[in-house]
């Protein structure tokens, strides 16, 4: 595991509000169809929280909404001012993004795609500075893809594009990370490399904010937002037995979450 080092850049927010990121009665739509209805929510700052539901429940919109990639009414705070009136380069500096399928040219050399996660941080058109090298060898290391910096993406298998990509979140140095299925094609060792990588993000104070199929793993972060048919039925800590039973709940009581040594699982009912 590869700690990543406090950034200079982040130090104003260590003193402000314990709640990182509020939204307050946002509503948003898809093709003409609101998917999203009225939803009244807030993250701790320095915590993780899992978004969990079924298929269809909203949650990559809601983790959208709040990266400001889909439009929404209502209102989304971050650090108690607006995002809409948030340049966007402060806001770049402050979210950092890591969505699914993402497309990136397959051209990029691995070393080149990480840099863009430090463009929120330079002048327009200067070069990468040695804090800006510095940075994406941190994160290429933590993401056990610094072998793989000189390599094309075209070069890449799922999960080593993946973690690339995990490394390019994590240079932006954002006191807000939003990933949506980050774990999607790592293997088991890889995702234990991302979940230690998360514990040494939050003992940074950062927010860390995740969309996850696998009801096991989402139980493993500090709080959990349990959506159905775009509202949030249920916000509460991993470890109570409320939160299981409504995630239970949402997915028709066809799945049962057990206690197995210090870690929650999900399985089938059958």
């Amino acid at each position: 595991m590869v700690d990543v080092p406090r950034s200079k850049e982040r130090g104003w927010w260590v003193n402000m509000s314990t709640t990182a990121l509020r939204l307050q009665d946002v509503h948003a739509s898809l093709a003409g169809k609101e998917v999203l209805h009225g939803i009244n929510i807030s993250f701790g700052l320095g915590r993780w929280t899992s978004i969990v539901g079924p298929n269809g429940a909203g949650k990559s919109t809601l983790l959208k909404v709040m990266a400001g990639l889909t439009p929404s009414s209502g209102s989304t705070v971050l650090f108690d001012q607006y995002l809409k009136k948030m340049e966007p380069k402060q806001r770049a500096q402050q979210l950092s993004w890591l969505g699914q399928n993402e497309a990136v040219s397959d051209d990029l050399c691995v070393w080149d795609v990480v840099m863009l996660g430090r463009i929120p941080h330079q002048d327009w058109l200067a070069p990468p500075n040695a804090t800006d090298r510095q940075v994406v060898t941190t994160a290429l290391q933590a993401t056990q893809a610094w072998d793989l910096r000189d390599r094309s993406l075209s070069q890449l298998s799922g999960g080593e594009r993946q973690r690339v990509l995990l490394a390019r979140a994590m240079a932006v140095r954002a006191p807000v990370m939003l990933m949506d299925e980050p774990m999607a094609n790592l293997d088991p060792p890889h995702q234990v490399d991302w979940l230690e990588q998360v514990r040494c993000l939050l003992a940074q104070n950062t927010t860390v904010i995740s969309v996850l199929h696998e009801v096991g793993l989402a139980l493993l972060a500090d709080d959990a937002v349990v959506m159905q048919a775009g509202q949030v039925v249920y916000q509460g800590a991993c470890k109570d037995v409320q939160t299981h039973r409504a995630i239970e709940s949402v997915f028709d009581n066809r799945i049962a979450i057990h206690r197995i040594d210090d870690q929650f699982v999900a399985l089938p009912k059958i």
